[in-house]
């Protein structure tokens, strides 16, 4: 019998339609529970979050007159800005470069086909702390340890976003094709050897997509870190706003969105080439 007539013969279609049918009769009970379920959470989501957009339009006319105070943008110490925008570009590079460097072993050791489980459960715990703590909190706490400057907002960046990158370091090892790996240790290399040689080649494009994303991030992060006295354009953007220059406002977020701008093109076509 031909492969054309065995895919078409009674007793495979059969065998086809009673395999579907037995799958959708378990998978649709499932479904409906999940459908059911993200509903609720919505609702619940919604209720708790005093969503109102009834509220929103009855205010956007408010909003639509607060936003002219903003113009025209007064850049009349356009250098004063472009210095703080060059000051929170620098802690977002050193913030990243600091990140990238703890997050490789730490990713390492949460990768469940390197490491134990054993170590692999507190890492990512320690890196689930990392995260889920605002870079404002941190540096709170390093204005505190190292005085204002943008020193601490350095060390906010570097603590959260090292908890970020060992995240998603880890998640690229543990997507990798072991064979390259299991090749490498056929030969008796040690573990350390597979890490180098089969582990990393495999990750290092992607470990670099998710560096250069995360500069982009947070050099916009890096904005806000002023307010909390931890340096960069923050400081001159939250004096304004305390001092209700609108106008300087604007011209500090003009300055920002063209610099952000810049590096998110930049940075996005070194991205097309690595990955």
């Amino acid at each position: 019998m031909s492969d054309k007539s065995a895919l078409t013969s009674p007793t495979t279609s059969l065998t086809v339609k009673e395999m579907l049918d037995r799958e959708e009769k378990l998978i649709t009970p499932i479904r409906i529970v999940y459908l059911i379920a993200a509903i609720a959470l919505l609702i619940y989501s919604g209720i708790k979050s005093d969503l109102s957009f009834g509220e929103l339009a009855e205010g956007s006319g408010n909003m639509v007159e607060y936003i002219t105070r903003y113009f025209p943008p007064n850049f009349n110490n356009w250098r004063l800005y472009l210095q703080d925008t060059m000051e929170t570009i620098s802690m977002g590079i050193w913030g990243t470069l600091l990140a990238a460097i703890v997050g490789v072993p730490l990713a390492i050791l949460a990768s469940e086909n390197i490491c134990p489980n054993w170590i692999v459960f507190p890492i990512r715990r320690i890196l689930d702390a990392m995260r889920a703590i605002n870079e404002v909190v941190f540096a709170l706490i390093f204005v505190v340890a190292v005085g204002l400057g943008p020193f601490a907002g350095v060390l906010a960046l570097f603590v959260h976003t090292a908890g970020t990158l060992g995240k998603l370091f880890s998640e690229a090892i543990e997507a990798i094709e072991p064979g390259q790996v299991e090749g490498i240790r056929a030969t008796g290399a040690s573990k350390l050897q597979e890490i180098v040689f089969g582990v990393i080649p495999q990750v290092l494009p992607l470990w670099t997509s998710f560096t250069l994303y995360r500069f982009e991030a947070n050099v916009r992060s890096a904005s806000v870190l002023g307010i909390v006295g931890a340096g960069g354009i923050g400081v001159s953007l939250y004096q304004s706003f305390r001092s209700f220059k609108y106008p300087q406002v604007c011209a500090i977020l003009i300055i920002l969105i063209v610099s952000v701008s810049i590096i998110d093109t930049v940075s996005a076509k070194i991205r097309q080439k690595l990955v």
